[in-house]
């Protein structure tokens, strides 16, 4: 399997998706796609052959048709690598998991800056 992390997410997230797999995790910009963005990048996915597409941008499944194309699409909730790491043998069993034309948002938290916001005032 041929997955495609987008330039959104952190590269360590691709390291330790490697890590616990045989299948190609790579990153747009390793291939040099990361100017490209939503229409142009999952037109460029498909015709390359990569079978998912994990991104960070959760308003993908409003800007463009997501459901039924070549490519899954996993959509994580955070790009936040302190919250992904904590999720990657999940996220890593969503990927394997997905069916090809299907989009799934995976939940893994969300990051927010309240905490930081009430110690200042």
């Amino acid at each position: 399997m041929k997955v495609l992390l987008d330039h959104n997410l952190p590269h360590k997230l691709r390291l330790e998706l490697a890590i616990l797999s045989t299948d190609e995790f790579i990153t747009t910009s390793f291939v040099g796609w990361q100017a490209l963005r939503n229409g142009e990048l999952l037109a460029a996915a498909e015709s390359a052959g990569f079978d998912v597409f994990v991104t960070g941008d959760r308003s993908m499944a409003f800007e463009q048709k997501v459901v039924g194309r070549v490519l899954a699409i996993v959509a994580l909730t955070t790009n936040n690598w302190p919250i992904l790491r904590e999720r990657v043998t999940e996220i890593h069993s969503a990927v394997l998991g997905i069916r090809q034309g299907e989009f799934l948002e995976f939940d893994c938290g969300e990051f927010s800056r309240r905490g930081r916001e009430s110690e200042s005032k």
